[in-house]
This record gives C-alpha cells, structure tokens and sequence, in this order.
C-alpha cells in the first residue's frame, strides 16, 4: 500500500510539473510576442516618418521633438508608477504608445547612419540578444547577484554620460559605449531569468497581461540599448 501511495504522489507530482512547465512557457512566449512586436511597430514608425521629409521636418525640425524625445520617458514612468492601478488593457495601450513614440524618436537614426548598417546592426543584435535570454532562461546559475553589479554600472555610465555632455571627451564615449554593451548583454540574460521566476502557476489573468507587458517593456529596452549602443560601433554614416 504504501508504494502505491507513494506512486500516486510521484504521478500527481509530475503532471503538476508538467502543467507548470507548460504554463511557464506560455507566459515567456507571450513576454517574447509583446516585445517581438514593440520593436515592430518601432521600427515601421521609424522608417515612415524618416521616409517623409515633411513629416520628419514637422516633426524634428520644430518644438515638436522635444515631445518626440521625452514621450517614451513619459510613458515608462506612467507604466512603472501605475502598473498597480490600471488595468490589463491599459498597460498594452500604454505599451504600444511607448513603442510607437521611440519610433519617432529613433527616426533621426536613418539620417545619420546608412540603412544597410542600421540593418546588419539589428539583426546582430538579435542574435546577441537572443542568445543572451536563451542562457537567462535556461541556466541552472542564479544571477541575482550579478544583477546588482549591474545595476550600479548602468548607474555609472548614465552619469559619465552626463559628465561627458560637458566635457565631450572621445576616450570617455568609447568607454561608456564599450561598458554599455557589456552591461545591457549582461541584463538581458539577469532579467529574462527574473522574468521566469516571477511566473506563478496560480496568477489570475488580469495580473498575468499585466506581468507580461512590463516584462517585455524589460526586455524591449535592453535590446534598444544593446542596439543603439552597438550602432556606434557598426553603423556606417551618411556622406
């Protein structure tokens, strides 16, 4: 009787597994989708307004792009201060609003930089970043330390980037860039992996499309980071 019993619990024990499992990898999916599809409608805000000179110049060539500039600010600290508040759908409205204004803001980039090496720029930084959140997702090394440290490097460099407004010293933007790259690949792997242990089999849907769109919000800008730091390296510039 006993192994019976003992054979019940393994068995009720491994479908509650496999259920968890199932359910973890919906709710990562449905994180990857959000972003996946953020950086989407980034990039075709971004080609349509830099394909319009009118629209561009409407834009970027008056008041209206310090609107442009400080909207994405804007609206990750209305996500961050009232993600308890709102509701389901508006987090995505937000969400989508935020992606969307990065995009006009991101639009001066295709006047800087070539398009051939604004693409060649992207799709490496996907693979970068996909390998990343495939090591954050599947290693068994908990990162919550390094975590730490990177939090204080990013503070770091935010300030040496303020500092170098000032003194505009090359050697010190080299030295910013190369630190962002490492730190923005190292959150990317530390945050997919607090993601996954954020999951909670028993989460009702509404906190689930909740948990979901801020996670990709997570994500969403270590890969901009990654991309734009990257775009400094490998971007070609217009004559």
């Amino acid at each position: 009787m006993a192994y019976d019993t003992r054979r019940a619990y393994d068995a009720g024990a491994a479908s509650r597994a496999v259920a968890f499992d199932a359910g973890l990898r919906t709710y990562m999916l449905g994180i990857y989708n959000y972003m996946a599809s953020a950086l989407a409608l980034t990039g075709i805000v971004a080609i349509a307004v830099a394909s319009s000179p009118d629209v561009y110049m409407a834009i970027m060539g008056t008041g209206f792009r310090w609107v442009a500039i400080l909207a994405p600010l804007g609206f990750v600290l209305a996500l961050s201060a009232g993600i308890n508040r709102f509701s389901k759908t508006t987090t995505q409205i937000l969400y989508w609003l935020y992606a969307a204004s990065v995009g006009l803001s991101l639009s001066t980039i295709f006047m800087v930089y070539t398009g051939s090496s604004i693409a060649r720029t992207f799709f490496v930084t996907a693979a970068a970043f996909g390998g990343l959140s495939l090591y954050g997702y599947t290693t068994k090394r908990s990162l919550s330390g390094l975590g730490s440290f990177l939090i204080m490097g990013l503070i770091g460099i935010i300030l040496a980037s303020l500092v170098n407004l000032f003194i505009g010293s090359t050697m010190l933007q080299f030295v910013v860039s190369v630190a962002g790259v490492l730190i923005f690949a190292g959150l990317t792997a530390y945050d997919t992996q607090q993601l996954k242990q954020m999951y909670a089999a028993n989460m009702d849907d509404e906190t689930a499309g909740k948990l979901k769109v801020m996670g990709a919000l997570r994500l969403y800008l270590d890969f901009l980071n990654l991309f734009m730091l990257l775009l400094q390296f490998m971007g070609s510039q217009r004559n």
